[in-house]
């Protein structure tokens, strides 16, 4: 509709002088998309805000929350490219969708970042334990990240393939989130365990000292006194 409405406005501006004192206004839908469009891009800023308050909240640290975070914008990319690749429009509805999409990426990196401490504090001390430690974190947890994903996109795949009466609404909306998890599932298999590996990389440089270690030093010590 945008499109369309702004092909005919400057036709019209082009065809029509209005005396002095006289207005026009486009009304109808094309007035309530534009207010629409007005609040969804008030809407947007707030819930990603509100996101990073709550995982601040959840890990009390920038770091872990900022790590998290970075699967927006993977999220992003995908329903981006989802929209260019069908030849669908940026609508209402895919803004939306857009916003429901950065949930479900966001429980992806709050799966992995989780096991990956988790896994941490149980190895820490032992050789490469990060890497062990993002290893171990990453073969438990593919299996439910590629299950949240799967599922969603499987569910809306009707939705984004129909067309027929009202398809108009729900169309976008289901492609946004298809290519979007799909995408922040990749990242966060492939690209986000790099990254936490080079957000902790200094963990393994200052290795805890285990019990059993600290025994064997004091036998070796006994011995050579």
């Amino acid at each position: 509709m945008g499109s369309t409405i702004a092909e005919a406005q400057e036709k019209v501006n082009k065809a029509i002088q209005l005396k002095k004192g006289y207005s026009m206004a486009w009304q109808g839908d094309f007035e309530n998309q534009q207010r629409a469009e007005k609040r969804l891009a008030e809407v947007v800023p707030i819930s990603l805000l509100l996101i990073f308050l709550l995982l601040f909240v959840m890990f009390g640290n920038l770091k872990d929350a900022g790590l998290v975070f970075l699967n927006v914008p993977f999220a992003i990319v995908g329903g981006l490219l989802a929209l260019h690749l069908t030849g669908t429009n940026f609508s209402i509805s895919a803004g939306i969708g857009f916003i429901a999409l950065f949930g479900i990426c966001i429980q992806d990196g709050v799966l992995l970042i989780t096991v990956f401490k988790q896994n941490l504090e149980k190895i820490k001390g032992q050789q490469s334990s990060l890497y062990n430690a993002i290893k171990l974190g990453v073969n438990s947890r593919i299996r439910p990240v590629m299950m949240t994903a799967l599922m969603a996109a499987i569910g809306l795949l009707p939705a984004a393939l129909s067309h027929g009466i009202g398809s108009e609404s729900s169309r976008p909306l289901a492609r946004v989130v298809i290519g979007g998890i799909l995408c922040a599932m990749i990242f966060s298999l492939w690209v986000f365990p790099l990254i936490f590996g080079w957000a902790y990389r200094k963990f393994d440089k200052h290795p805890y000292i285990l019990k059993s270690d600290e025994n064997e030093n004091k036998t070796d010590n006994e011995k050579l006194i």
